[in-house]
């Protein structure tokens, strides 16, 4: 399996995932993250992106203040936005920017990024196209074209009532 944890991976990927290294690591966006042990999650690393997905660093924070701070000191020349709140009832911030064409989303919670959802799902999801091939690969990358979510387009195709929750347990 792919060590998802370092985006070297990406180098000898399909061009949107070398596009990605060269604008993540051109920018040195892990390198500012590093206190944070950042980890690309989303649909760029499997390779079922569409042309508006964008990059998704998810990050381990202590205190969501700092990690606001964080941001801004290292991607305010990008005009980032920047978001408190809550999911499945935890804190977090994200921030968002532009950079050569990629949404940039910066995540952060209080809990190591590989047990977050984003990675858990994508890990799933992963797994499911090695075992499912390119025809379902292309099946869900159809559903997103369509607007379909990349979580329910793999409980459309798998029969999955709660896809979010359903994943997890792959």
């Amino acid at each position: 399996m792919i060590d998802f944890t370092n985006i070297d991976y990406l180098k000898n990927g399909n061009e949107r995932q070398r596009k990605a290294y060269e604008v993540l690591s051109g920018y040195r966006i892990f390198e500012k993250l590093k206190a944070c042990s950042p980890v690309l999650a989303g649909t760029i690393p499997i390779g079922i992106d569409i042309e508006e997905s964008d990059l998704d660093v998810i990050c381990e924070i202590k205190d969501e203040l700092a990690f606001e701070g964080l941001l801004m000191t290292c991607f305010s020349e990008f005009k980032i936005k920047l978001e408190s709140f809550e999911i499945n009832g935890e804190n977090a911030v994200t921030g968002q920017f532009m950079l050569e064409g990629f949404l940039i989303e910066i995540f952060g919670q209080k809990k190591p990024a590989v047990e977050q959802h984003a990675y858990r799902h994508m890990i799933a999801e992963y797994r499911i196209l090695q075992k499912r091939g390119d025809d379902f690969k292309n099946r869900i990358i159809e559903l997103k074209r369509q607007g379909i979510r990349t979580e329910p387009a793999f409980g459309i195709l798998l029969g999955l009532d709660h896809p979010y929750e359903d994943l997890l347990k792959f």
